[in-house]
């Protein structure tokens, strides 16, 4: 049964050797798991539930019959289609660690939303954190707390790049990133458009460019870099933006 289980769990992801060095597992070893011929250790079998997000039954019983416990991406219904986006978003992808975002604001023609935010990997999904700018948020009419500045998301492949599903904490009015790498001299831009789940009026943008720069993966290494992007985070003029960033975001040009 297990090895049934593990074959089913390992169909969402593109390669057994790749899904063998996240669990860090041998991968002839992860072959005889596959097909039933051994049992992992205890701490292997922990390894793999966690990875996975499931439990111990896994041993006994078949995975679809287990409670998936909210996962409903990779829950039975769902897995094949949307739950396979959720495998393969790499670290060529789209590497972890800090990003500078830009976008045109959704409310104002004449100013652009900048802020920063973090790809993180837990599980083996991706997903995305960050904090919308102080300014924004009151442009938008909504009180400053914690609840209304953070958002979070997870992360999908796409066969040119990357979408995410982006959500304020308790909310229900989510937004939609797409993102494609661009050619640069670091190999650090994405460019794309966020959508917001809004009635359509005859002022406001439902749907606006959108601009990734990786920043570094963490604030041990690259903190002067990062800090200065979060110090310049807020709503601004798209004249005041860095340049490449302005180039991108083509303000002057409506989105098609």
């Amino acid at each position: 049964m297990f090895g049934r289980n593990l074959r089913r769990l390992a169909r969402d992801y593109p390669s057994i050797s790749e899904l063998a060095r996240r669990l860090d597992v041998n991968r002839t070893q992860f072959n005889r798991y596959l097909s039933g011929e051994s049992f992992p250790r205890p701490d292997v079998l922990d390894r793999i539930c966690r990875f996975f997000d499931i439990d111990a039954r896994v041993l006994l019983e078949p995975v679809e019959t287990i409670v998936d416990r909210g996962r409903v991406l990779r829950g039975p219904v769902l897995a094949g289609f949307a739950g396979a986006a959720l495998a393969g978003v790499t670290e060529d992808r789209l590497p972890g660690g800090f990003y500078r975002y830009s976008r045109n604001s959704y409310v104002s023609m004449r100013n652009c939303i900048t802020g920063i935010v973090t790809v993180f990997r837990r599980g083996g999904d991706t997903y995305l954190r960050g904090y919308e700018p102080r300014d924004a948020v009151r442009q938008q009419g909504l009180r400053l707390t914690s609840d209304t500045r953070e958002f979070r998301g997870y992360v999908c492949r796409d066969d040119d790049g990357v979408y995410m599903v982006i959500s304020r904490r308790r909310g229900r009015t989510p937004q939609f990133y797409y993102l494609a790498p661009v050619t640069s001299l670091a190999h650090n831009f994405w460019l794309g458009y966020a959508a917001r789940t809004a009635r359509e009026t005859s002022t406001d943008r439902r749907v606006t460019r959108l601009v990734f720069e990786h920043l570094g993966k963490s604030l041990a290494t690259d903190r002067e870099r990062i800090m200065t992007a979060a110090r310049s985070s807020g709503l601004s003029r798209n004249i005041d933006l860095p340049t490449f960033h302005r180039r991108l975001l083509q303000a002057d040009h409506p989105f098609q």
